[in-house]
Order: C-alpha cells, then structure tokens, then sequence
C-alpha cells in the first residue's frame, strides 16, 4: 500500500530554480531531489534525525553541488528522506516512515539514500542527488530498477554536505535516463562533452557473479553479449578477483578471518577489505560525531543505534593498516583496468528483504553486498549501478566499475551500452 502519492520520498517540498528563462543551460527544464544530507540555504539539514534536526540552525549557504545543478538551469522540488546519519544501507526509517520502494512495495528501497532513489524510480523528478560513503547510492539504485552513479573519490565537492567518513564520502546521483545521468554527471563534474572512447577490456569478476543468488544468465551474461555486439568478443576478459587483490594487496593480511577463507558464501580477500573500510568509516564518523551523540543521546532507530553506538567507541587500532589497504587497492587494480578497462561485477548479490525484516537478520543480509560494494568504495575508483529489468519480479542490476578520475568515460560507456543491455535481457 503506497503511503502517499510521493511514495514518501520527501522530507519537505519547495520549488527553487535560477534563471529560468536561458534556453541554453544544459539542464533547463529538468526537476531534481536533494537527500536531506545537502545543506541548502534557509533549510535546515536534517541528516534523517529530528534531534539532529532540533539541535541546528538553518543553513546559510547551499552546497556546490546544489548550486551547480541549479546554475545549470534544474529545478530543485525539495528534499529526501535519508538513513539516520547516513549510517545505513537499507532505506527504513522509524522516524519518517520508510519511502516506498515504487518497482517492489514489500522490499526496502535501499538506503542511506533511500528519499532521492524513489523519487527517480516513481517518476517524481528527473534526476536526484544522494550521497555515497558505504554504498548510498549504489544500493537503492539497484533496489529501485534505476541508474545510480558513484563518481570518483573527491570529483564533486563535499562542501556544504554533512560528513560521515572523509575517506569514503561522495556525491552521487540517480536518473532513469542514461542521458540524463550523463548530463547531469558533466555539470557536477564541470567537464566538457567529450566523444566515446572504446573500451580496452571488460573484465568479468567471475567469482563475484558466483556470490550471487541471480544466474549469471541474467546478469554476466547479458553484459558479455552485449559487448560482444557492441565491441567484438575481443575485448571480454575473465579475472577470480579476489585473488587478484589478495596477491596484490598485502596490508589485507591484518584484515582476514582465518575461520573463513574456504567458506563459499564470501570472498576472503574481498571479506577483509570490506572489515577494512568500515574500522576506518567508524573511526572517521566517532571523530565527525562522537561530541554530538555523546551530549544529546539522540533518539535512533533499531539497528542504526547499535551501529552507532559502536562506532563512538572505535579505537584507532589498524588504522595506519586501513589506508595502506586502500593505496595498495588503487595500484592493484588501476594495473589490473589500465587506462580504458572496465571491472564488471553485481551491485549487490541478491534480492532487496522485505521491508519487516528483522534489523538483526538484515545486518548478515548486507555483509555480502558490502564485500562487492568495497572495491570502488575502498579504491576511489567509479561505479555505476546499470538495470537489468527484473528476476522473480524484483529488480537487478549490474556494476561497472572504472579507474580513479575516469568518470566522462564511464558515463558515455553506460549511454552507449544501456539501450543493448535491455535490448539483450
């Protein structure tokens, strides 16, 4: 049943555009969404709490991000519900009501971006931005049937967006439109239009694809066809990933559960980097919010306290580990792509759970994904988060992944390709 006509996507609405009357502005016409993380002047930014809420003023500025899609002639109609403190991945809320997953109204829309996926997928606006530290964009936009981009880590200026771990926080986005996604990734990363280069490689991850619960009919397969159609067979390469970066990524050792290196529900090497990531993402918001929480004991959702909680009392332990992780990963895998190569692996490796899921049930639920979810996260690197219609009617979707700073490429890859992926499932 769906809640209201948004779908419950919205904090609050408005209507907020600058120099309407410019024909030529690459955005005129197009409606976006803010994730209520964006401080936009005269709004408050929630950061999805109402105690955070409570306890801040008003911005006095909007973000640059914001600011750019509006001086490029889009609309803002308001801002979206979010994950409290962006410190979750499913999309439920206890304080705002969790927006409705418009492709599969029993299933989380995925989170912390939860608002500005919806509000994309139920066709409410044009585009919308979100903001993608664990995986916030890449997440609801795969739950949600629609386009999500990860840009390069610091390609979009942060300023003016509540931070949850510098090392990981970026501004992504969402459309339905690969021309759109495209458009709006040139504004927010003030580049030129530029002609499509020719991939030199797709590499298949081929033990991630085997980590999903989808066949890989449905997902390798359907990419591989098409590039084969696009591009010859020629450019198509195989890689087991995980020992890939296992052999190249020794700080890793640090990180390894020796109990599980032969389980088949995980990749260890990948398992390790994702314990990596989320040490360094606790230490780094304890040390944004640890003073906040602390004093004002703020009232937060079942699954997300616990979270929380945890991470004020992180340690630096393993720290200086954590970024030698995320150095040797970038090496490793910029030699593994070399300039025009793509890593092609699923978003996420299941099905999104019913939105009554017990928070405990879910935090196992999300331990895979978030192995997939580390490699762009923890290299810097760019991803995007492509459809592929529906298995047992709820979305899929696949990840394509390209090298730190090559995010033009990346968008004029999926505007090449998306119309041969759905011509192909």
């Amino acid at each position: 049943m769906i809640k209201s006509l948004d779908y419950g996507a919205f904090m609050e609405k408005f209507s907020l555009q600058l120099s309407p009357s410019q024909h030529q502005l690459p955005l005129r016409g197009l409606t976006f969404a803010a994730k209520d993380i964006f401080d936009i002047e005269g709004y408050v930014t929630g950061f999805g709490n109402p105690d955070w809420a409570r306890t801040h003023s008003a911005a006095t500025s909007t973000a640059p991000a914001v600011m750019d899609l509006l001086t490029a002639g889009a609309t803002c109609l308001g801002k979206t519900v979010m994950d409290e403190m962006a410190y979750c991945m499913y999309g439920v809320t206890k304080h705002y009501g969790t927006p409705t997953n418009p492709c599969v109204p029993d299933r989380v829309p995925g989170g912390s971006s939860s608002g500005s996926a919806v509000a994309v997928a139920a066709k409410l606006v044009d585009f919308s931005l979100g903001t993608d530290t664990g995986a916030s964009v890449r997440v609801p936009a795969s739950y949600c049937g629609i386009l999500g981009f990860r840009p390069s880590l610091g390609a979009v200026s942060t300023v003016g967006v509540l931070p949850m771990s510098q090392s990981y926080d970026t501004v992504g986005w969402f459309a339905r439109d690969p021309m759109i996604l495209n458009r709006v990734g040139r504004v927010l990363l003030h580049l030129p239009d530029v002609d499509p280069i020719k991939p030199s490689q797709i590499i298949i991850a081929e033990d991630c694809f085997r980590l999903s619960t989808i066949p890989s009919d449905r997902t390798a397969q359907v990419l591989v066809k098409s590039i084969e159609k696009l591009f010859g067979a020629q450019c198509v390469k195989h890689v087991i990933l995980g020992d890939h970066v296992k052999d190249k990524v020794p700080s890793l050792q640090h990180f390894m559960d020796k109990g599980n290196e032969d389980q088949e529900d995980d990749i260890p090497s990948l398992a390790a980097l994702s314990s990596a990531m989320r040490l360094l993402q606790r230490y780094e918001f304890k040390n944004y919010h640890a003073k906040w929480v602390t004093k004002v004991n703020p009232d937060f959702g079942p699954g997300i306290s616990e979270r929380i909680w945890d991470a004020i009392k992180a340690t630096g332990e393993n720290i200086d580990f954590c970024h030698s992780v995320r150095t040797e990963l970038r090496a490793a895998l910029t030699a593994l792509l070399g300039d025009h190569g793509i890593l092609a692996l699923p978003t996420t490796p299941g099905e999104p759970p019913k939105v009554q899921a017990n928070p405990a049930t879910s935090d196992i639920f999300f331990s895979r994904p978030f192995s997939l979810l580390s490699v762009a996260g923890s290299s810097g690197f760019c991803q995007v988060s492509i459809p592929l219609g529906r298995y047992d009617n709820v979305p899929l979707a696949i990840s394509l992944v390209a090298k730190h700073g090559s995010d033009a490429f990346l968008l004029n890859l999926v505007e090449t390709l998306y119309d041969t992926l759905q011509e192909t499932i």
